[in-house]
């Protein structure tokens, strides 16, 4: 069995840090990373805000990142020894289709591209406040550095852009009752399929966090097994 996970969300937001603990500890687990689909330096184009337009989709090669994730669907197991990742040996006797393989996506602009849409088993969303953004992102250090007023003229903006475009592309958006979380569910409309995706506090200790996201997924697969 095939399972895709999708973790989204802001710049800073601690995608990564919680994309590190969920491949170590899901068994027979890979990673796609859209930060290492950025195209070279030389081809992000200068928009009208006077910045390098590194935070939009034209920014990424998506095309290779969608036939990098085509490699794994059409095998995950030869995928994930390509890429050291230790699979575990089949038991004698078992089901193929019960064999767990689960890949994990990660990256800032997921949601916002059709092509992926219909793949997810599940989808997280990482939002964090302006204050707490900006404050991370200073403490950050690029291979391409930051320039003077990038945050405010050019990486918010393009977060609250595409954060919108996702919400008001056809998706339903519903509230959770449960406050203590302070997530949101979303159904993203996939052509024929609908998947779920949580909106996750990403001001909640790391701890907290990949408990509830591990927990989730944990109970995602025990019924679809």
């Amino acid at each position: 069995m095939k399972f895709i996970i999708g973790i989204g969300g802001v710049t800073n937001g601690g995608k990564t840090t919680l994309t590190g603990r969920l491949i170590k500890n899901l068994p027979n687990c890979c990673v796609v990373h859209q930060d290492d689909f950025f195209k070279p330096q030389d081809q992000i184009e200068l928009g009208e805000d006077g910045f390098k337009q590194w935070d939009v989709i034209t920014a990424l090669d998506m095309d290779a990142m969608v036939n990098t994730v085509k490699g794994w669907m059409e095998n995950p197991v030869k995928f994930a020894r390509s890429h050291g990742v230790t699979v575990s040996p089949a038991s004698d006797g078992s089901d193929p289709e019960r064999e767990i393989h689960i890949l994990v996506i990660e990256g800032f602009l997921l949601y916002n591209y059709k092509p992926l849409l219909d793949i997810y088993s599940k989808c997280y969303y990482v939002t964090i406040p302006y204050g707490e953004c900006k404050r991370r992102r200073s403490m950050r250090t690029y291979t391409v550095p930051d320039p003077p007023g990038l945050f405010d003229g050019h990486v918010w903006p393009m977060y609250l852009k595409h954060r919108l475009e996702m919400e008001n592309s056809g998706q339903d958006i519903r509230k959770s009752t449960n406050l203590a979380l302070k997530w949101h569910s979303v159904i993203c409309n996939s052509h024929a399929r609908f998947v779920s995706a949580e909106y996750l506090d990403g001001m909640r200790t790391k701890d907290e966090l990949y408990n509830q996201v591990y927990e989730d997924i944990q109970n995602s697969l025990l019924n679809v097994l």
